[in-house]
């Protein structure tokens, strides 16, 4: 099943530094604040005193906050908690907002012991109904929705409960198991297992799973984590985007913004036992230069250095990948499973790994009609603490220039599902494309728009230009698209609409004075809402989005995904709009958006595309599963038929003549690795039935424009 992605957003602005005054902390009767109390009352003096939007922080923001917590962060699918412990805490309800205005942190270990108690019993439930079989032949059915779930009142429901989900859990694996045998059914090696034993094994799947996640349930979650939940239940109920990082959360922030990071280099993937695996190595790298790790080796245990090493067990590869990575010129030790079954420990001195391959880079497609230049841009990148690191644009002035020099009549720009990230960055890309002008406006709560201009008269590229959006594309990936619109500069082809963030966040330390410090704290950072960016027509793209020129039908567009669909996003507003001049030399866009609508109404596969990600969304979005295995397996047949028909669909039948340029053939010379998966990206854009349109509608800009050049030749004469 098609899984709704995980939507990466960030927008930092780097403006003016910010001043603001706290109140001395104190608790009454001297006592000193914890860390707790000094980070949760820190974030919300922050919250007060410069979010765009604050909610009031009194008791109806408390009750919100403990029912989010407990039901969202801490017991989301209500199988370790009963009603009881709910009651006991209910004396917390209306406290919350005293414990973040300067009280006593009671609440999270509270909750905390209540869990504690609690997980042991839950643990041994799953063993016990996890020992016998299932029967799925009944006629059962399991709610899938968490907010339709309620806490169970006896340990009866909360078995119940845990015996529907764990049902759940094995006849998914049955299902495969039971389909992979009658696929193989009469090859060499294919298994002869009954049904019987299927289960068993199905069974023994799930137990290893339950077993992963309940040791690091046991030992590797922390009061600190249950801790930084909380303040993040409090950061999130202001707006989705405010959010409270531990210092480690903020170097690997910090880590995806640069595209670069101190580590071994080598990629960690999870096997199906819950190891966390070597998936591949960076040429040149420590790990590549060692000669004793390869991909498929299991990771046991991590140390830093001569210090204890921690057994990584049940850990998730993100949390895993956040210990290996450290400081430049520090060791790390890995215990590592060879494929051989033998142990061993490795040394290895962490050094700078570049992220090169989530950089901007370019491609041509050859056409019947003239040459096509495709800038990929994954994500707005900015190093800020290197003034030598990588900025998305200037790497995209680059690609620019050497499309240019290949001499290609129009050009792509791909911000598919680009999250966003540097302000300034997006503002220099805009002005790549226009002759100078305001770019966007950005506005806190209480003062005037700012508006941010492209200063530069001088245009680098003048042609015809069209952008790819999707749902996900956000925050700069839609100031980008929407100047381009306002301006008249191009086309922008997509979803109905991109994600819909319209929101400015700046990283602020929490230091020891509770002061703002620099972006870096060994308390904690507060990612916080500070303004909003509207654009230069004066509309916020804040839960609307951009509405593309050219809508084509997306596979994920009914999958309720975007900002609108999250209760604490902040609403759509707009403000007066900018002083701009619309680009002199804009096309008309109407015969090139009837063209397209013509090509797509007789394309056979737009058509289906659009019908069958629609009962693929319908059937995501139900609450409800069957445990029944005749019904079950009829429902996935239908499901993987979709799924196997859209993959159909997104991919042409006859292929574009896609290459690469000449200087990116031997880019990847000297990693193998890296160099098949610029091979396999090259091949998959030529058989991107998304991509196809996008150069179809930009040669039909080529044409246009060429016959408004002839007209105007013609006119000159005359």
């Amino acid at each position: 099943m098609i899984k709704a992605k995980n939507l990466p957003i960030v927008l930092l602005f780097l403006g003016a530094g910010l001043f603001v005054a706290f109140r001395t902390l104190g608790l009454g009767g001297g006592t000193p604040p914890t860390k707790y109390e000094k980070i949760l009352h820190s974030v919300g003096e922050m919250i007060a005193e410069i979010h765009y939007s604050p909610k009031k922080i009194d008791d109806n923001f408390s009750k919100e906050i403990f029912k989010k917590y407990l039901g969202e962060k801490v017991d989301p699918q209500k199988y370790i908690f009963l009603q009881s412990d709910i009651q006991q805490l209910k004396k917390y309800e209306t406290k919350l907002d005293d414990e973040i205005l300067g009280g006593q942190v009671q609440f999270v270990p509270a909750v905390g012991e209540i869990y504690k108690k609690r997980l042991p019993e839950t643990e041994h439930i799953y063993k016990e109904i996890l020992s016998k079989p299932f029967d799925f032949t009944k006629e059962e059915s399991l709610v899938t929705n968490n907010d339709l779930l309620e806490f169970p009142k006896t340990e009866a429901d909360r078995k119940e409960a845990w015996r529907k989900r764990l049902k759940y859990l094995v006849l998914d694996r049955y299902a495969t198991l039971l389909d992979i045998r009658d696929k193989n059914k009469g090859k060499e090696g294919a298994t002869n297992k009954t049904d019987a034993e299927l289960e068993a094994e199905a069974r023994d799947k799930v137990m290893k799973i339950m077993d992963k996640i309940y040791e690091r349930q046991n030992n590797k979650v922390t009061d600190d984590d249950r801790f930084n939940d909380y303040v993040n239940t409090i950061t999130e109920s202001m707006d989705p985007h405010s959010t409270f990082f531990p210092p480690v959360e903020k170097r690997y922030f910090d880590e995806g913004m640069s595209g670069r990071f101190f580590g071994i280099g080598a990629s960690l993937i999870p096997d199906e036992d819950g190891n966390i695996k070597i998936g591949t190595l960076v040429t040149g790298s420590p790990a590549w230069k060692s000669g004793e790790i390869a991909p498929g080796d299991i990771i046991l245990k991590v140390a830093q250095g001569a210090a204890e090493p921690v057994d990584i067990a049940g850990y998730v590869v993100e949390d895993a990948v956040k210990i290996i990575r450290g400081s430049k010129g520090t060791e790390v030790r890995l215990t590592i499973k060879k494929a051989d079954g033998s142990v061993k420990v490795v040394a290895l001195i962490r050094d700078e790994i570049v992220q090169d391959e989530t950089f901007a880079r370019s491609a041509i497609i050859n056409t019947n009609k003239g040459k096509i230049g495709m800038i990929y841009l994954p994500e707005f990148y900015a190093d800020f603490e290197n003034p030598k690191g990588a900025r998305c644009s200037e790497d995209v002035r680059k690609e620019v220039i050497k499309l240019k020099e290949q001499k290609v009549d129009g050009i792509v720009m791909d911000l598919r599902t680009n999250g966003g990230g540097s302000l300034y960055d997006v503002v220099q890309m805009v002005g790549l494309f226009i002759e100078g002008g305001p770019v966007v406006q950005v506005k806190d709560r209480d003062g005037k728009p700012q508006v941010y201009y492209d200063r530069d008269k001088s245009v680098l590229y003048d042609g015809p230009l069209a952008v790819m959006v999707n749902e996900y594309s956000a925050s700069a990936s839609e100031i980008f698209a929407a100047a381009i619109q306002d301006y008249n500069r191009g086309v922008i082809i997509g979803s109905t609409s991109t994600y819909g963030k319209g929101t400015v966040q700046r990283n602020i330390g929490i230091d020891k004075t509770m002061g703002f410090a620099d972006a870096n704290s060994e308390l904690g950072t507060v990612k916080l809402t500070l303004q909003k960016f509207y654009r230069i027509n004066g509309g916020s793209t804040q839960l609307k989005g951009v509405a593309s020129d050219i809508h084509v039908p997306d596979v994920e567009e009914y999958f309720r995904q975007r900002e609108k669909d999250n209760p604490d996003a902040l609403p759509w507003d707009e403000i007066q709009k900018a002083d701009y001049n619309r680009w002199k030399y804009g096309l008309d866009l109407t015969p090139i958006k009837r063209a397209s609508a013509e090509r797509m109404k007789s394309n056979e596969a737009f058509n289906k595309l659009q019908s069958s990600a629609e009962w693929l969304a319908k059937r995501q979005n139900e609450k409800i599963a069957t445990l029944n295995l005749k019904k079950y397996q009829e429902e996935q047949k239908q499901i993987r038929s979709t799924v196997k028909e859209i993959g159909t669909l997104t991919k042409l039948q006859a292929e574009m003549n896609v290459e690469s340029l000449p200087e990116d053939a031997k880019r990847w010379d000297t990693d193998t690795a890296k160099a098949e998966r610029f091979k396999n990206w090259i091949k998959n854009l030529r058989s991107d039935i998304y991509l196809n349109e996008a150069v179809n509608v930009v040669n039909d800009m080529v044409t246009q424009t060429n016959l408004v050049y002839n007209i105007n030749k013609k006119a000159e004469k005359n």
